[in-house]
């Protein structure tokens, strides 16, 4: 079959409207989790449930339907985990990552999460304990691991890597200079494949190619002489990376600034409009980014006294460089996650909340949702029935024959994709997965003579077993399509 006639195979469903009940801008509360948590993980699985698990002196975890807007328990970890990461493997796996007991030392231990059986299983062990570390899925496969501290509370300046094949851990390389710093952003990946650690001044780029770290810009000072570092970061759609809000010992912030990936340097941007640590900053599909809760500070006459923990959330618009106010949250919340569905919502997860010093209210269990100005679901592939399951309207970008059993796709060979939904103008690649191995991009952005929909050309991955009704998915800001099949030998 040629590609002209599995284009003209695609069914095109296009939703208009929100059907979700929710007003634009807006949060509402949706259901509990089973158990107060903050300083726990959540993640987006492939299905579009969120995976809940940990936090402080807890190993149970929960899973978050959309659907019905409950959570339900699932299988516990082996040990409690706070400070810990959980990264979504190519093959829909979930790996947990160090932590600590809270209290306790930082954990050296890994563990897998499998959605299809509910139950965490041991994944070997780390070079190094560590804790309040970063874990980045890179464009291999692989998962990177840098920074946090380690047992005795000390920099850990190794990074590491995961590899899923194997199931091992190796170091991967050191930092360029190691300086540390409190409150620290977590590292960002970058358009390009490096991944940007700025917890060190000047900052520095891991580049996988190499398996090297390099120094970067030096990071601004705020207005005390300090190196104004902020502990929350998010890469935008423009390739940019946004650092926003933090702490030092003169009170919480209200800066942010932006690094250029093609520039390696840090320029001011506009600043929130409260002072915030422990907040979220979470990416939307629309180019904004979403500032909600922390902690804040109130100030008179130079003078700063901590104020609490707030529920304002303010949005970022890299076009004016600005941020605005949105909705208050349902509740004041800080040391929460915020997960990007499916649907386009943002789910808000747990936390904990302060009326002031001295005035501590606890670790919640409540949850809310953010429904966003314009809802953009997540990408989707087509396929040859046209209900987006089986065979895939993928094809072989040599002779345009479908990668079917008639013609299966062989391990280096170029395929083509049709896709929904990717960002119109973003630079921030998609991940294809094909038997769970992360295929190479050659090519993503509009299809040519397809206005509306999305191209995207990769190379199939070496190692798959051969099979007739090989799993394909795409992940994009952090969100999976569906999942069809294609044929390899």
């Amino acid at each position: 079959m040629s590609s002209s006639s599995i284009r003209q195979s695609i069914v095109i469903v296009v939703a208009v409207g929100c059907a979700l009940g929710q007003s634009a801008g807006t949060f509402t509360a949706t259901g509990s989790m089973t158990t107060a948590r903050e300083g726990h993980t959540a993640t987006l699985l492939v299905d579009g449930r969120v995976l809940i698990a940990g936090g402080a002196g807890d190993a149970s975890a929960e899973i978050y339907d959309p659907a019905t807007g409950a959570f339900t328990a699932t299988g516990s970890m082996s040990t409690p985990r706070y400070g810990a990461t959980a990264t979504l493997l190519g093959d829909g796996r979930v790996l947990m990552v160090g932590g600590n007991p809270a209290p306790g030392p930082a954990l050296q231990s890994a563990e897998l999460y499998d959605p299809a059986s509910g139950v965490f299983t041991g994944a070997g062990n780390l070079t190094y304990p560590r804790t309040g570390h970063t874990a980045i899925r890179l464009a291999s496969g692989k998962v990177l691991i840098v920074g946090g501290y380690d047992t005795f509370g000390e920099d850990v300046a190794v990074a590491e890597l995961y590899d899923p094949d194997t199931g091992n851990f190796t170091p991967t390389a050191s930092f360029a200079q190691n300086t540390g710093c409190d409150f620290c952003p977590p590292s960002v990946l970058l358009a390009d494949g490096r991944t940007l650690f700025s917890a060190t001044n000047p900052a520095q780029l891991y580049d996988p190619a190499t398996a090297s770290f390099s120094m970067t810009g030096a990071q601004p000072y705020d207005a005390w002489g300090v190196i104004d570092y902020h502990n929350a970061a998010t890469l935008l759609m423009n390739g940019e990376v946004l650092l926003a809000g933090g702490e030092d010992d003169f009170g919480r912030k209200s800066s942010a600034e932006l690094y250029g990936a093609s520039t390696g340097a840090f320029s001011a941007t506009g600043s929130l409009l409260s002072p915030r640590s422990g907040h979220s900053l979470t990416l939307l599909p629309d180019r904004k980014a979403l500032a909600a809760g922390g902690e804040t500070d109130t100030c008179t006459g130079g003078l700063c006294i901590f104020a609490g923990t707030l529920a304002t959330a303010e949005l970022y618009d890299p076009a004016s460089g600005a941020f605005t106010a949105t909705a208050s949250m349902t509740a004041a919340r800080e040391d929460h996650t915020a997960t990007l569905l499916n649907d386009g919502r943002i789910l808000l997860a747990g936390g904990e909340a302060w009326g002031g010093i001295d005035v501590f209210y606890g670790s919640t269990a409540g949850a809310e949702l953010y429904t966003p100005a314009v809802l953009v679901p997540a990408p989707k592939l087509f396929s040859m029935s046209g209900d987006g399951k089986g065979q895939g309207a993928i094809w072989q970008a040599t002779t345009g024959q479908l990668a079917s059993s008639g013609a299966p796709a062989i391990a280096g060979e170029a395929l083509s994709m049709y896709t929904t939904n990717l960002t119109e103008g973003g630079v921030i690649p998609p991940g294809v997965f094909i038997g769970g191995k992360s295929a190479q991009i050659l090519y993503f952005g509009d299809a040519p003579g397809f206005p509306g929909f999305n191209q995207v050309n990769v190379v199939v991955p070496d190692g798959i077993v051969p099979g007739s009704a090989i799993p394909v998915r795409l992940i994009y800001l952090g969100r999976s399509s569906n999942e069809v099949t294609i044929a390899v030998q």
